[in-house]
């Protein structure tokens, strides 16, 4: 069972930019209620996809250079990179199964 990790402004070029596979990043603070809810999804997927795709969380609140270069603008934001390229990105809580759709094609 994979586990979700942790990436920073310091590791994503290295964990996300260069994986050899696709990577799911999942943009969070402690004070956002939907990051709260999303996680534990977030956690599922990697249990289940996690030999296929690379999950990481990044707290934005320690690590405040990576969403601003990504653009991101809100949270809960989820991201999705293939072959270093920003591929997904959509903001706001999500159901499991939004999710497994938006991986479909990486699954």
């Amino acid at each position: 069972m994979a586990d979700v990790s942790a990436v920073t402004d310091d590791t994503f070029e290295s964990l996300v930019i260069r994986a050899d596979k696709p990577v799911l990043v999942d943009y969070w603070a402690d004070w956002c209620a939907p990051c709260r809810q999303i996680a534990p999804i977030i956690d599922e997927l990697a249990g289940e996809f996690g030999d296929k795709i690379d999950f990481y969380k990044l707290d934005t609140n320690t690590n405040p250079r990576i969403p601003t270069e990504q653009g991101v603008l809100g949270l809960p934001t989820i991201q999705i990179f293939s072959a270093g390229q920003l591929v997904k990105s959509f903001t706001g809580g999500k159901t499991k199964a939004a999710l497994i759709r938006a991986l479909d094609e990486f699954i």
